[in-house]
């Protein structure tokens, strides 16, 4: 096992390392800040003035090792909006994101994994098919579409929620409404298969046959095995939390990490889209050990799996 954790978090590193170069050959090749910044009807002795002082005039490879040189000494660069750290400008968006990202996801599994469980076990009935519908329409209704759907129905047509802002608890119900109910679709639906695929195993049929009461069954055996596979997108889901809320931020105009992003990226601000990639990367590969930590803990097999090819 120790190995085993080592390998994945090598892994894990790589992959951050390879998120980080890649967006950093993607932001210098997309355009040049100091138009973006300034203008470009500024004099050209300004603009060089500008590259020079953000390093942007030395060639791309110096530019590349002083970026992971500062990386490595934990210093993640500078806004060139305000001249703020980068680093510390995104932990100050942080919290506006978890405000509505976290209820978000406790929705959603509220929501998404009963209904799942609700519709597998009464297989073919009008709450399987009611559950699926609405799973279907979840899943493809885009993001922004859902939202301005929502701003139309309570902001517009009944006027009792806010359409935007973040000054009250009240501001977050649409975004948070929004992240979920899509997540739970996802959900529904990846449940519900879990457990059909569960439900047809012999060992399920084994226990009923010994004279367990249906619910025990379902309890003991069906819920734990198909835990397994919704844990996988249980995780991804973890893992974008930030990433997940660019498009609802931006329509409702709240003032998190997802938001930063959309502006960050639009200003060529390079160290701060940098810091939140980093975050979203961290985020995205710290689930995913998590989730692998979690299989053995649901499913021994898999550790015992391990212990003898070990």
């Amino acid at each position: 096992m120790p190995a085993y954790l080592v390998v994945r978090l090598l892994r894990a590193l790589l992959t951050i390392f390879l998120v980080l170069s890649f967006a950093f050959l993607i932001l210098r090749s997309s355009g040049d800040p100091a138009l973006m910044i300034l203008s470009p009807d500024v004099p050209h002795e300004a603009l060089q003035a500008f590259r020079r002082s953000w390093g942007l005039d030395a060639p791309l490879w110096q530019q590349y090792l002083g970026f992971l040189r500062n990386l490595l000494q934990g210093h993640f660069g500078y806004s060139m909006r305000d001249n703020s750290p980068a680093m510390a400008l995104v932990m100050q968006h942080l919290p506006a994101t978890l405000a509505i990202t976290l209820p978000a996801f406790v929705l959603k599994l509220l929501i998404g994994v009963p209904a799942g469980v609700c519709a597998a076990l009464h297989r073919n009935s009008a709450m399987d098919r009611c559950v699926m519908g609405l799973s279907v329409a979840g899943h493809t209704i885009p993001s922004f579409v859902l939202a301005l759907v929502l701003v139309l129905v309570f902001a517009v047509g009944l006027g009792c929620l806010p359409s935007g802002g973040a000054d009250s608890w009240r501001h977050a119900i649409l975004p948070v409404l929004t992240l979920s109910l899509g997540g739970a679709a996802v959900l529904a639906r990846f449940t519900r298969s879990a457990m059909l695929e569960v439900m047809g195993q012999a060992y399920i049929r084994t226990a009923s046959a010994k004279g367990l009461l249906w619910r025990a069954v379902v309890r003991r055996h069906a819920l734990p095995n198909a835990a397994i596979p919704t844990v996988t997108i249980v995780g991804f889901m973890v893992g974008s939390l930030i990433a997940g809320t660019v498009v609802v931020e931006s329509v409702f105009s709240w003032p998190g990490a997802g938001r930063l992003l959309v502006i960050a990226v639009a200003n060529r601000d390079l160290a701060v889209v940098q810091s939140l990639l980093l975050l979203v990367a961290a985020t995205m590969v710290t689930s995913n050990l998590i989730v692998d930590a979690l299989y053995g803990w649901i499913d021994p097999r898999l550790h015992h799996g391990r212990a003898a090819k070990d």
